[in-house]
């Protein structure tokens, strides 16, 4: 399943599925590094695989990065 995912789709999801806004306002793929707006107010980069995926969120105070192994 191969979807793919439009500037809308994405704030679409983010305003669905977390607290957090979406800022940016292109989306050029999967590895391109989102503009986020945490619900504590700080502002965060994440790639959308990374939102969607994994659950990253927050901004790292609110949720901090975890540790590799």
């Amino acid at each position: 399943m191969n979807k793919r995912w439009t500037i809308a789709k994405i704030k679409e999801f983010v305003e669905k599925n977390s607290e957090s806004k979406l800022l940016s306002t292109e989306y050029h793929g999967f590895s391109q590094k989102l503009l986020f707006k945490c619900a504590c107010g700080s502002n965060f980069e994440k790639t959308f695989t990374k939102f969607k995926n994994n659950n990253q969120r927050k901004c790292d105070v609110c949720q901090p990065p975890k540790e590799s192994r």
